[in-house]
């Protein structure tokens, strides 16, 4: 699966002052998450990450936690963007996790770039239900599956971005 063009990525095009830990481009000390639409598909979302040092919860591992955040940002954008384009909107509509669950399939090795894959199982009105998986190389060491919600306005969330 490749990335549809090339260029900014969701979060540059329309969150660039995001402050979100997991996908903000503005946090300084965030996870930087960049999400691709995936070329034919557009239900499908593709993101890679390289970890460092600093993210292991014990040598070698990623921890628990990161894995966590890097599927529920990953899997939130798959959900806006999937509505955005639903709608016909120039945007995308401000999204949050209602529920998600992951399971840890194996040790994610931090020693080399990881990919995220992401796609929309079911969407009806403002819910989406998105499935995701954490990838080392071509092992599956993390997947997700989760509802995903558009908030109005008056939400804290609304428009962060």
């Amino acid at each position: 699966m490749k990335p549809a063009g090339s260029g900014p990525c969701l979060q540059e095009r329309y969150a660039p002052q995001s402050i979100c830990y997991g996908c903000g481009p503005a946090n300084a000390e965030g996870l930087h998450i960049r999400s691709f639409p995936i070329r034919d598909d557009e239900s499908a979302l593709t993101a890679e990450w390289a970890p460092a040092p600093r993210h292991q919860a014990f040598p070698g591992t990623l921890n628990g936690g990161v894995i966590g955040t890097l599927l529920d940002c990953h899997s939130n954008w798959t959900a806006a963007y999937h509505l955005m384009r639903l709608r016909g909107a120039d945007t995308p509509p401000t999204t949050v996790t209602a529920e998600y669950s992951i399971r840890l399939r194996r040790p994610t090795p931090v020693a080399r770039p990881l990919t995220l894959r992401s796609r929309v199982l079911q969407a009806a009105g403002n819910r989406v239900m998105v499935e995701a998986e954490l990838l080392s190389e071509e092992d599956v060491t993390a997947s997700c599956r989760g509802t995903f919600v558009a908030v109005p306005e008056g939400h804290p969330a609304y428009g962060r971005w």
